[in-house]
């Protein structure tokens, strides 16, 4: 056994043995606007429900480790004391995942990763209409733990209203736990869903994903990607070339054949064959190959 004391090793690394033991964690989806009503949308495992009555969510978005500044999440709650928590289910983890790339200012989270944004009743930030369980919140206290990079700052929330999708109920009229289909954090790329156990998710943390909102209508349109396909489209840096298409479909005499018939649906299943293996520039190339 290793043993390690915390204040003498990088932070980086030790967030890495925090986060990769204590786990799985609830993902808080959080939507807060600026001052100037400009939405923000963007997760954080550091999350969990603390009391019933009142009902208090707590969730801490932490100072970047890589130069110590603060995200627009927390400068938000502070200047307008709001957030909608939303919960993550199977079906936007992709989404939500791409959510997290830190766009610049002014940029809305909710058209990047192709969500839905829909107005509140109690607060001002919007829900999301795509998440199970959506909770308005005022916030009571900002708890900052340091003043260095690492550090969190945990944002105190008394639940207002609660919107719970219908689809998730049972017969009782309770959340029925295989159908809410929840997902969680674990360390690294790792998640875990509910009932089925764990998977991967890419993340994009040093690059800029080019957003369900730069993926072609024809594609966004089609009854065959969900929406965890469109966040694995988005979620790639920059499209392939014309070049690199050409070069894609001459080397790949099946794709060659798929792509000379005039049903566009089995271009797109063709292409969501690789979504479904990982390689989403080689589905970018399908699909643009028959743009």
């Amino acid at each position: 056994m290793i043993s390690v004391n915390p204040k003498e090793i990088p932070t980086a690394k030790l967030q890495g043995y925090l986060q990769s033991s204590i786990g799985p964690r609830p993902i808080a989806f959080a939507s807060t606007i600026s001052e100037t009503g400009i939405p923000n949308l963007s997760p954080f495992s550091f999350f969990n429900v603390f009391s019933a009555n009142p009902p208090i969510l707590v969730f801490s978005p932490s100072r970047r480790v890589r130069d110590n500044t603060i995200k627009h999440t927390l400068i938000n709650a502070e200047a307008t004391r709001e957030v909608v928590i939303n919960v993550v289910n199977y079906d936007i983890v992709q989404q939500t995942s791409l959510a997290s790339t830190e766009y610049g200012d002014g940029v809305n989270e909710f058209i990047k990763a192709g969500l839905t944004q829909i107005p509140s009743d109690l607060v001002k930030p919007y829900r999301v209409k795509e998440s199970p369980v959506q909770f308005e919140c005022k916030i009571t206290q900002i708890i900052p733990l340091g003043t260095e990079g690492g550090a969190g700052n945990l944002i105190l929330c008394e639940v207002v209203k609660i919107h719970i999708h219908e689809s998730i109920l049972d017969e009782n009229g309770a959340i029925d736990q295989h159908k809410i289909d929840l997902v969680s954090r674990l360390g690294n790329n790792w998640y875990s869903r509910s009932n089925q156990g764990l998977f991967e998710v890419a993340k994009p943390l040093t690059t800029l994903g080019v957003g369900v909102d730069a993926i072609p209508d024809f594609v966004k349109e089609s009854n065959v990607f969900d929406g965890n396909d469109l966040g694995k489209l988005g979620n790639i840096e920059a499209l392939p070339t014309i070049e690199e298409v050409t070069i894609f479909v001459k080397e790949n005499f099946a794709v060659k054949g798929v792509l000379n018939s005039d049903d566009q649906k089995k271009v797109h299943l063709e292409a969501k064959k690789y979504l479904d293996n990982g390689d989403v520039e080689s589905a970018w190339k399908v699909l643009l190959a028959k743009k």
